[in-house]
């Protein structure tokens, strides 16, 4: 009876790590999300006592961000070694850690259209999503940036240097020259922004390809549908792969300048990160087999490099609005999340900073008050504000008052410790969220490489 007991027992177990592995993972990355810009956006969104929605998921780690070659990392390699296991060189995409970052030339247009990376500078690295793909899965990336941009170009291309935007998108192109043959018959589904790099150089798009070729038209070819604005995109049905791509020559719009805030040009066209999601959902979900999709919130890294914390911060909330989304969209079709898995981090930190000790409920991007509400101030008699940076463009050689309109404004750029051209990123670990099939797995402190590993795991492969 014992023994019949103890068999059961293993067989449950087995069952219990059969249904743990996921069909699906959704991978959620917040460009530059460090641990002081959630708590900061908390703050903006909940206040104090609230919690942004992905901050109530069960399993959290942290991680550990540095690169091959450096303490504080670029989002190339970062994200690179989430989507291969392997540490990468900064400005590297998705290849060994042998590989030597090498910038692309200018052509006679002026655009960095002229790759540099020779065939014996390091090999391809595997990523996740090549992975899923070689097993049946539908893949895709989304994101806010320009879609050959370092984030999402480490799921589905190869290369020496993160700047290699035209040879990165020929890399998506089924059947075309450089072609990348891992993504088989190719990826399902690409959003973002950058036309530029897959349109040929004209009076009109003088940013596009020296080489001529149209890579929109030539997927168009191999039976994509291709999107320029929100209105092609909600048109687009599941059965056919997708293309959207909704700037013409740059990454898109900030969330507090896209819309119906901001009604003419393309911010007014352009999709929000959680409709994208939910788009891309619907699209990859009709896989029997299931999908692997990589969302990032890039205008998040944007905001914070531009020292303006209120781009940062209302982008992160955005992110979070689509996390949520998808989390909604999942449990529809996949009740528990028995069979998804759904994971959120950050590929670096930043240096934002607290600022001075403000009284709870001081609004995060306000002038910091004291107990009593009257303006704390510097040792030089002069206000200041609750964020800062540790370095970036916005530091005067005299400070000067600041007031609560002009520190709450949507273009007001905090002040920093030290001046450079443009805020760096931070050398900080970041956080780590997750649910769903495989969830489990995800705890302690970790290298960034191991979370490949542990998807990896979680697909089962």
């Amino acid at each position: 009876m014992k023994r019949k007991l103890i068999m059961a027992a293993l067989v449950a177990a087995a069952a219990n790590v059969h249904a743990g592995e996921a069909k699906n993972i959704i991978f959620f990355l917040g460009d530059g999300m460090g641990p002081t810009a959630i708590t900061a956006a908390r703050i903006y969104q909940y206040k104090e006592e609230g919690l942004l929605k992905f901050e109530r998921l069960d399993r959290v780690a942290r991680i550990k961000t540095y690169s091959q070659d450096a303490q504080t990392t670029d989002s190339a390699p970062s994200m690179g070694s989430y989507m291969t296991g392997v540490k990468i060189q900064n400005e590297v995409i998705s290849m060994s850690s042998d590989t030597k970052a090498s910038a692309p030339k200018k052509d006679a247009h002026g655009n960095l259209t002229v790759d540099t990376c020779a065939a014996t500078n390091g090999r391809p690295a595997t990523t996740i999503l090549e992975l899923a793909k070689a097993h049946g899965k539908a893949v895709g990336a989304v994101t806010t940036t320009e879609a050959t941009h370092a984030t999402p170009a480490s799921t589905y291309a190869h290369s020496c240097h993160r700047n290699s935007g035209y040879a990165i998108a020929a890399q998506a192109v089924p059947g075309g020259a450089g072609y990348n043959a891992a993504l088989g018959d190719g990826l399902d589904v690409l959003m973002g922004g950058g036309r530029h790099h897959f349109t040929p150089y004209s009076a009109d798009n003088p940013k596009g390809r020296a080489d001529g070729r149209d890579l929109l038209a030539e997927l168009a070819a191999r039976g994509y549908a291709v999107a320029t604005d929100r209105t092609q995109m909600e048109a687009a049905r599941p059965g056919r792969k997708f293309i959207g791509l909704y700037a013409k020559e740059d990454h898109l719009a900030y969330e507090l300048e896209r819309g119906a805030r901001y009604p003419k040009g393309e911010a007014a066209t352009q999709p929000s990160l959680s409709e994208m999601t939910s788009k891309a959902i619907t699209l990859l979900s009709e896989r029997p087999e299931g999908f692997f999709l990589m969302v990032e919130g890039g205008k998040i890294d944007h905001g914070l490099h531009d020292s303006n914390a209120k781009h940062a911060l209302v982008d992160l909330v955005a992110f979070d609005d689509a996390i949520q989304t998808a989390i909604d969209r999942m449990q529809l079709l996949d009740p528990g999340l028995r069979n998804t898995l759904i994971v959120i981090t950050a590929d670096h930190d930043h240096t934002l900073a607290f600022n001075g000790t403000a009284r709870r409920g001081n609004p995060i991007l306000d002038i910091v008050r004291n107990a009593d509400g009257t303006p704390a101030r510097d040792a030089d008699g002069h206000t200041y504000t609750a964020l800062a940076f540790g370095n970036g463009s916005n530091r005067p050689n005299e400070r000067a008052d600041v007031s609560s309109e002009t520190a709450q404004g949507d273009n007001y750029h905090q002040e920093t410790g030290i001046r450079l051209r443009g805020e760096t990123h931070g050398g900080g670990d970041v956080k780590l969220y997750a649910t769903g099939a495989g969830a489990q797995r995800f705890k302690g402190t970790m290298e960034n490489t191991r979370v490949f590993d542990l998807m990896k795991a979680a697909f089962g492969f």
